[in-house]
């Protein structure tokens, strides 16, 4: 047995780094370098020696500090915050230097003029999980200074941390930099809850940055990242993060730590595209979300007229770093390239931009359709834009804007149709394709075989599984639409689709009779869309079977008020293929709610 003496002593352990450090050197190298010496020099430093702390070492964009008294270690934290927030009050969000601060108090050792042991770990691990700007503590770290320093935390509840064998409980406050002094404090409206990572590698591509400086040319860098996670998607040892999700970080100062704990993946793909004349550069950096290392990151340059096979550059850049037992065929299997014509591609982006906000919006489906139609005119053989005109269809007709005549269905079939004999192994245009047969044409069984062959194709596809659990629900198979639904809301749990996610698992639960549950599922469709019809329609039917007629009533006067014309008798008209069973009983349900005959 070793007779040297280990010496231990309590202390208390701050913490920090730099929330997006990443991003912002990729943005501007020299001048996030500056600004954070700058920082260190005139805020980091003097506060820590203010509050008699000892900064053991720095980490490059963090630090870890040692303070004997707990209770300096926070209103140190807590005045650092406050400068920070200060600083940026007139700081673009996108260019804003936030830190992230954990602290812990507990037993340390030392050794060399360095720390080590739980105490360490735990303050680590507590600075993960704090906000950009804000605080985390300890419960331990709580008992000690409540009641003795003027700052209000909530408490986060048990936490899992990483390597920490038992959940600890947690608090936390955040510095809001817009507020005034006297009401600095924010508290989140709820704890983080952290997604549990799933069986298999896991990646979100975030949106990149448009370097062109032409806001115009935003589509084309959001189709990138449109193509490149359609990309990764298709690699079944995978689990990718759908589009709709990732793009919520659009615009935002992000944190890939909180990216990872909101989306549940261990991957973030970061990156920027500038666009210039006739040549593009594609820059991409590939971060493990637990730790925020740097594991892989390249530059990719070419002229316009190599953009697919710099797309296929990045993707199979970054299988490799994250999965390298994922075979070369597959690879080579994930470098489509969607049409040869830069023209119809630029159109077709364009039109995926429109279609994105055409949720409750006539003017953006309208005009992505007429975007992909023009695509379609100058590539004929363009299966993604087929497929996605045919997509606009079902959301016209369940939003009341269009009366589906013989035209209209003659229309769908022919685009949904030349999708599938462009795109035979395309699980988009398949199940884009197979949703708008079902729902507008009311083939549902050919509707069916397309969705379920799309998810054989690829089983990360979040809207493939969504169509599929509308059509579920047509066939009457409520329970595995409601799996199919918590599919596509895990691999896209921040979709700004997630109302229809929600209505569908809505209507679910209503054929099942569970009345209070579809009544809960509605509502939470209408929270950030009101005026969703199909939420409004389940939300009246729904709280009239349940007994609550107040609710129904008030459902289906907004129902009138976005569309006088609805009728029980017409109801057939906005709503898909139901068998008559499930029919009658959505009828009943209007009816008992105060829908017209």
């Amino acid at each position: 047995m070793s007779s040297e003496h280990v010496e231990r002593r309590l202390a208390a352990i701050l913490a920090a780094d730099v929330a997006g450090s990443c991003r912002l050197i990729g943005i501007d190298e020299e001048g996030t370098l500056a600004q954070l010496k700058a920082l260190r020099k005139k805020l980091f430093d003097p506060k820590i020696t203010d509050h008699r702390g000892r900064i053991v070492k720095n980490t490059g964009d963090g630090a870890l500090v040692e303070f004997a008294s707990v209770v300096d270690a926070v209103r140190c934290a807590d005045e650092i915050q406050r400068g920070v927030a200060e600083k940026n009050t007139d700081v673009p969000q996108d260019k804003r230097i936030e830190l992230r601060i954990g602290i812990h108090v507990g037993d340390i050792i030392t050794e060399e003029n360095d720390i080590f042991g739980d105490g360490v770990n735990i303050a680590v691990r507590l600075e993960g999980i704090a906000e950009p700007g804000g605080i985390c503590i300890s419960d331990d770290t709580y008992r000690q200074i409540r009641g003795k320093v003027d700052i209000a935390f909530e408490d986060m509840g048990p936490q899992n941390l990483k390597n920490i064998t038992e959940p600890m409980r947690a608090w936390r406050v955040r510095i809001n930099a817009g507020a005034s002094a006297a009401a600095s404090i924010t508290l989140p409206t709820k704890p983080i809850q952290a997604l549990a990572l799933p069986d298999k590698p896991s990646i979100a591509v975030l949106p990149f940055q448009n370097m062109s400086g032409d806001p115009e040319q935003e589509y084309f860098a959001d189709g990138i990242v449109e193509d490149i996670t359609t990309a990764l998607c298709r690699f079944k040892a995978l689990f990718v993060i759908a589009r709709n999700s990732s793009f919520t970080y659009k615009g935002r100062a992000v944190d890939v730590k909180q990216v990872g704990r909101e989306l549940g993946v261990r991957y973030v793909l970061e990156g920027s595209v500038r666009k210039s004349a006739n040549r593009v550069r594609i820059t991409g950096q590939l971060v493990d979300s637990a730790t925020g290392a740097h594991l892989w990151a390249d530059r990719f340059d070419g002229g316009l007229g190599d953009i697919f096979d710099l797309q296929d550059q990045v993707t199979e850049s970054v299988v490799g770093a994250i999965a390298p037992a994922v075979e070369k065929a597959e690879i080579e299997r994930a470098k489509r390239k969607p049409t040869e014509s830069l023209d119809a591609y630029a159109l077709y982006l364009r039109g995926l931009a429109k279609l994105y906000q055409s949720f409750g919006n006539r003017q953006a489906n309208e005009e992505a359709l007429r975007l992909f139609y023009s695509a379609i005119e100058l590539d004929p053989d363009f299966a993604s834009a087929y497929g996605r005109a045919a997509y606009c269809y079902p959301w016209a007709k369940s939003e009341g804007w269009i009366s589906v005549t013989g035209n209209e269905i003659a229309e769908v079939t022919r685009l949904a149709q030349r999708a599938v004999e462009l795109g035979k192994d395309d699980a988009m245009a398949l199940a884009t394709s197979g949703w708008a047969l079902a729902f507008v044409v009311r083939d549902l069984e050919g509707g069916a075989a397309l969705i379920d062959r799309a998810l054989v194709l690829n089983s990360n596809l979040a809207e493939a599984w969504f169509c599929g659990g509308w059509v579920k629900n047509w066939l009457g198979e409520p329970k595995l639409a409601i799996e199919r639904f918590a599919r596509a809301m895990r691999l896209s749990p921040l979709d700004p689709w997630a109302s229809a996610m929600q209505s569908g698992t809505a209507h679910a639960h209503f054929f099942l009779g569970r009345y209070d549950e579809a009544a809960s599922w509605a509502a939470m469709a209408l929270q950030d869309n009101p005026d969703f019809q199909p939420g409004l329609r389940m939300a009246a039917a729904s709280n009239a079977m349940a007994g609550r007629l107040e609710q129904a009533h008030k459902a289906v006067a907004r129902l009138r008020q976005l569309n006088p014309a609805l009728r029980v008798s017409n109801l057939k008209d906005v709503l898909g293929p139901y068998g008559h069973a499930n029919l009658s009983r959505y009828e009943e349900g209007l009816r008992q709610a105060g829908l017209p005959e």
